[in-house]
């Protein structure tokens, strides 16, 4: 099986000229030539953008899913084939209703009209890894209507072996093309297994649905399907039927009396409210994964793709934000520095330079008309050139934040996305440099700071009572560890009692 599939791959590798995009970085050019000369037939005229993006759709689904996820890439591809990638979408022919119902017997032990009092046994959707149909929960259960995803039968022999194909020609990659050690495409793969792996674990996208609902819990912008746990597993997800408009029906939606202004700017608040509150962000939120509301409110699908961001990634990028935006090219500079992604060796007036050179032209425009998604990609442009290591979820951000915007000017091209976010972000740096931050520090340090004081007379006595001195310096390390512990937070507290003092009687 697996060498006619390689077979296969190879054929549509040579239909397209694949290997041509390969070879052509050979500095003789004669296995161009070569290769040109023993497959004359073949019509090469095509872009080799549009010429790779039809073999990854002509190759199947699991390739269809590669291209996509090297879109995101745009650190590492070049424009061309990043721009072309982008257009692959899932267009799979769902599978057969008796399959459907065959895996639902499989999951739960039972048969489908056991489980469910109505199951259609049309789908609604068909992706590469799943499709999904409309059902109705029973009367013990609640009787709600309901979302039921099914995953396609037998997908991890297909997946399993499509990726060691993958990496096998990764590592031919690698070896042939001039830039495939700098590509790193045996990594590329490596994330891109990890990624769909997750995905099919349907367990895990109803654990991020049901995250995402809690923190938009009584939400004025985003509705979150509520997962049903009892009839979840890990190959089938029941969630609660969501009904309204998909957000690229731009007509209809006017013609329902929609707020199309209003709707894209709570777009962007929605987006940089996952951001930089929460740290947990919906990172597919294309438009066949969004609706909307009949009452204007977003309703978001599909969570099999999440992104996370620390506290100090969170930092990092809000400074970057509004130093940028004030062109303030040292501090951005200082900021990659200062958060350990740039060697500490870097020369900041360099780096500061090259972000010039690159953000300067930007700012020609009106501020509606600049990308904020661009500027984090030229960003990760030019950090590479400083032995910058763009974090994974950073690169997710960024992918996220293209389709945030092309989404929000397609409903307003007058969209000023600047104008939206920057009050949010000057907001959320006050929150967590200003005096709210000290509360907020304080609170969650709170625990280890009632836990560590009261072990200090302990400390003590161990010290003291020890025989010997070299058995008494572990101990008074510890000691002296945690006296400075204590004496740090009685500054913060003698600080916060300060600030609330200024606040009470200026």
């Amino acid at each position: 099986m697996r060498l006619l599939r390689l077979l296969k791959i190879a054929s549509v590798a040579s239909r397209f000229g694949l290997d041509e995009m390969v070879l052509e970085h050979e500095p003789s050019g004669r296995l161009v030539r070569l290769a040109n000369a023993l497959q004359f037939w073949r019509d090469l005229s095509a872009p080799r953008a549009l010429r790779l993006r039809l073999a990854l759709e002509a190759l199947g689904p699991i390739f269809v899913k590669f291209g996509q996820v090297l879109s995101t890439r745009r650190d590492l591809m070049p424009t061309d084939i990043a721009d072309e990638l982008a257009r692959l979408q899932d267009r799979v022919p769902p599978f057969d209703s008796q399959l459907a119902l065959a895996e639902i017997e499989k999951a739960y032990g039972r048969p489908a009209s056991e489980v469910f009092a109505e199951f259609d046994p049309v789908p609604v959707a068909s992706a590469s890894i799943a499709q999904v149909h409309f059902a109705k929960l029973r009367e013990e259960d609640g009787g709600h209507e309901v979302a039921v995803k099914i995953l396609r039968p037998n997908m991890m022999s297909v997946i399993d072996h499509d990726l060691a194909l993958m990496d096998n020609f990764a590592l031919l990659l690698e070896k042939l093309w001039s830039d495939g050690k700098r590509l790193k495409p045996r990594e590329v793969v490596a994330e891109f297994a990890k990624y769909l792996r997750d995905e099919l674990d349907l367990m895990r996208e109803a654990a991020n649905a049901s995250q995402l609902r809690r923190n938009f819990t009584d939400s004025k912008l985003l509705i979150v399907p509520e997962v049903h746990w009892d009839h979840c597993t890990s190959t089938v997800m029941v969630m609660e039927r969501m009904k309204g408009t998909p957000i690229s029906q731009i007509d209809k939606l006017r013609a329902d009396g929609i707020d199309l202004s209003k709707l894209s700017e709570a777009g962007v608040e929605i987006f940089f409210t996952q951001v930089f509150r929460d740290g947990f962000f919906h990172a597919d939120m294309h438009p066949g994964n969004i609706f909307v509301h009949a009452d204007g409110r977003y309703i978001a699908l599909d969570f099999g793709i999440v992104g996370t961001l620390t506290d100090s990634d969170k930092n990092y990028l809000a400074q970057n934000f509004l130093a940028f935006f004030r062109r303030d090219y040292k501090r951005v500079a200082e900021a990659h520095i200062e958060s350990g992604w740039a060697p500490k060796e870097t020369r900041v007036d360099e780096f500061e330079a090259a972000i010039r050179a690159v953000c300067e032209p930007i700012f020609d425009r009106p501020l509606k008309d600049i990308s904020f998604g661009k500027i984090l990609l030229r960003l990760f442009q030019t950090s590479r050139r400083f032995n910058v290591e763009i974090q994974p979820q950073l690169v997710m951000l960024q992918k996220t934040l293209l389709n945030i915007e092309g989404l929000g000017r397609q409903l307003d091209p007058e969209l000023d996305l600047w104008k939206t976010a920057k009050p949010f972000l000057e907001r959320w740096m006050s929150e967590q440099v200003g005096w709210r931050g000290l509360v907020k520090t304080f609170k969650q340090e709170a625990p280890y700071l009632a836990r560590t004081i009261p072990q200090l007379p302990r400390l003590v006595h161990q010290a003291l009572a020890q025989p010997h001195k070299a058995d008494l310096q572990p101990q008074f390390d510890q000691l002296i560890a945690a006296q400075r512990q204590q004496n740090r937070w009685l500054a913060i507290i003698a600080l916060l009692l300060a600030c609330l003092a200024a606040a009470l009687f200026r």
